[in-house]
């Protein structure tokens, strides 16, 4: 293997979780998710040798990460509407109290503009407001200021 192939094949076992769970916020869809994971790849390979390493390594990441399924999420928001084909399969107990709400906030947090689900991303995730500002691009104090008003707009947001 190719030390390019090795340096990559360890980032991605590194940093698949993230890559993974940014993937999952912005879709519903297993097979969309899966796509979204393989378009995150093909970023990163690209874009491996122009990072600089200006920024922790993670950080690039999910930026890379983010910025590629905010895009997509965009592109699919210009399409026309499509039907996802679904085998009606629920992995998780319908009963199950904790399993309800968190289907409900990912629901609600899905509602979310794409930047503004991408910060409940990493707050989920325990980074610090200096860790989310470096990763989106905005102030440790912007990113306060946009984490109240997203948590009051899932308050008020109504379960349809």
């Amino acid at each position: 293997m190719k030390p390019d192939e090795q340096k990559f094949t360890q980032l991605v076992q590194q940093h698949k979780s993230t890559i993974y769970s940014v993937c999952y916020m912005f879709s519903n869809d297993q097979a969309e998710v899966d796509d979204l994971f393989q378009e995150v790849l093909v970023n990163l390979w690209r874009g491996m040798e122009g990072f600089e390493g200006r920024s922790q390594l993670s950080t690039w990441v999910w930026r890379v990460s983010l910025n590629t399924c905010i895009s997509a999420d965009r592109k699919k928001r210009r399409r026309a509407d499509t039907a996802p084909l679904t085998l009606d399969i629920d992995l998780f107990d319908e009963h199950d109290e904790r399993t309800a709400q968190q289907r409900l906030l990912r629901k609600r947090i899905q509602r979310l503009q794409p930047f503004d689900r991408a910060i409940v991303l990493l707050w989920l995730e325990s980074m610090s407001y200096d860790e989310i500002a470096a990763i989106v691009g905005i102030t440790a104090r912007n990113v306060g200021v946009r984490l109240y008003r997203i948590k009051e707009q899932l308050k008020q947001m109504h379960d349809d």
